[in-house]
């Protein structure tokens, strides 16, 4: 079952994220019990080369691939449903207009102005049959605007309206410093959870989907009831870091 199925079914989807640019260590990741795996180029290191090589891994472990791309680069969206992503997040787009532009990179006619050359795609994903592809594209692929500034919280509405826009991502930390006027960094911060349930409503309300960056785990229960369906949960930097903690401290509580 695809992601966008899943999650349109109501299912709960953790996704990995990914952030060291090598495909050995994405393969890794994808082994883990998470259902997908976002290769993020915003923040993390990955980039194109990588993207192609990473997104292979994901696919061949039955894990739905994710990219994030930098910001404003659409073109990359494209790319990278090129290359076989499942769903593209794209920050920072604060107003319609960025959100235009986004649905028009990730969806082919008459929806948007993606071009043809699934090269990668339909290989990676064993069919041959390119009008089937061409048909369901545009419902099997995910464009996820991300809200994380209050401009983007004001044009909300807006942009779930865009033909094109499947969802939300809340990036919670950068929102948490537009929400104090860049005095906090916090993503747990209490005063902005109820504009944080606001979205997720608002978005549910317009038949989209909502999904968010969770650093706090233990807050996972709370988003979920807010209406959060995809949830991103920690980094490969820090999977290697709490591997590691918990294998010494069990290995010195025997000494």
């Amino acid at each position: 079952m695809s992601l966008a199925a899943r999650l349109r079914a109501g299912e709960t989807v953790y996704t990995a994220w990914s952030g060291i640019p090598d495909a050995v260590t994405v393969e890794v990741v994808a082994a883990t019990g998470f259902d997908a795996v976002t290769l993020d180029m915003q923040h993390g290191g990955h980039h194109e080369d990588s993207v192609l090589r990473g997104l292979a891994p994901v696919i061949a472990a039955q894990k739905h691939p994710i990219v994030r791309i930098p910001v404003g680069r659409f073109d990359m969206a494209s790319r990278a449903l090129d290359f076989g992503a499942e769903a593209i997040i794209a920050p920072m787009v604060n107003s319609v207009a960025d959100a235009q532009s986004f649905a028009q990179a990730t969806k082919y006619p008459p929806v948007g102005l993606r071009s043809w050359g699934p090269g990668f795609a339909m290989p990676r994903r064993r069919t041959s049959d390119s009008p089937a592809w061409l048909a369901g594209q545009n419902g099997e692929t995910l464009a996820f605007a991300m809200i994380e500034t209050r401009q983007a919280l004001d044009a909300l509405d807006g942009i779930l309206a865009v033909p094109g826009i499947d969802g939300v991502f809340v990036g919670p930390s950068d929102f948490s410093i537009a929400w104090t006027n860049g005095k906090t960094l916090d993503p747990a911060l209490p005063a902005m959870m109820d504009a944080i349930a606001d979205i997720a409503r608002r978005t549910i309300a317009a038949g989209k989907l909502a999904a968010i960056y969770v650093v706090d785990p233990k807050l996972t229960g709370r988003f979920r009831e807010m209406g959060y369906s995809l949830i991103a949960l920690g980094s490969d930097q820090r999977y290697i870091a709490m591997g590691a903690a918990a294998l010494l401290d069990a290995a010195r509580a025997r000494e």
